[in-house]
């Protein structure tokens, strides 16, 4: 499920877009005072982040502090508006990404988060990290060392060792992802590693076939948690609705 940060304490904001947000598999979490979103939003990630700007004391400055958030500097975000405060034009000026006017009504929520679903999961896509076990084969030198994946991702993969690495090293790694039949090669460099023998490797000089496959076989992981997921968008155009 995507999950998404409202703040705004609207009554009628919520009456509108909790069912709006349900229907399309989007839970959201709701908070009523700016300081405490800004908190959440520095060590959570959201796929989406509405901030009321107007009728909520300090709502500008969350959305212009967001893109400066490591966790939430891509998210995708949408400026709520009354008409009186905040134009649309300044909105988008801040980083937004969608506009909605005030009063929202159903019709228009729907709209904008149906046009800006795609968006979404393309992001969930890029920072999805698939569970998985599996064996995979380094090579380092002229040294071969075997280990077990915990997790997958486009950029790169973790894994429990048997053997520590030689310090500097730059594993090739060579995987076969389950239900399918090519051996992967990937070049890696270490990301980061633990005194338990876990490590982390981020893929690099990826071949095409390889990364279309990857990216293949999680989006069919991602498939089965997220309906719709397989959707590819280019980036999102800044969109207001009224």
């Amino acid at each position: 499920m995507l999950e998404s940060l409202l703040l705004s304490r609207d009554a009628d904001v919520f009456r509108v877009l909790r069912p709006t947000l349900e229907k399309l598999s989007i839970e959201v979490e709701v908070c009523q005072v700016a300081k405490e979103a800004s908190e959440i939003l520095i060590s959570e990630k959201f796929d989406a982040v509405i901030v009321d700007c107007d009728d909520m004391p300090g709502g500008v400055e969350v959305l212009e502090g967001l893109r400066a958030t490591p966790s939430n500097q891509n998210s995708v975000t949408f400026a709520l508006v009354n008409g009186k405060k905040t134009t649309t034009q300044q909105a988008f000026n801040m980083g937004t990404n969608f506009v909605l006017h005030k009063p929202l009504s159903v019709l228009n929520a729907s709209r904008c988060f149906n046009a800006a679903l795609s968006f979404m999961l393309r992001e969930r896509r890029r920072y999805f990290r698939h569970p998985i076990k599996m064996p995979v084969r380094l090579v380092v030198g002229d040294k071969e060392l075997k280990a077990e994946s915990t997790n997958l991702s486009e950029g790169g993969i973790a894994l429990l060792l048997h053997h520590a690495l030689p310090k500097n090293a730059n594993p090739r790694l060579q995987f076969t992802l389950p239900g399918t039949s090519p051996v992967l090669e990937m070049e890696t460099e270490i990301a980061w590693a633990d005194l338990k023998g876990y490590v982390g490797l981020r893929f690099h000089n990826v071949p095409a076939s390889s990364q279309e496959l990857l990216e293949g076989w999680l989006n069919n992981q991602m498939e089965q948690r997220i309906p719709g997921s397989k959707d590819k968008p280019a980036g999102p155009t800044p969109r207001a609705i009224q």
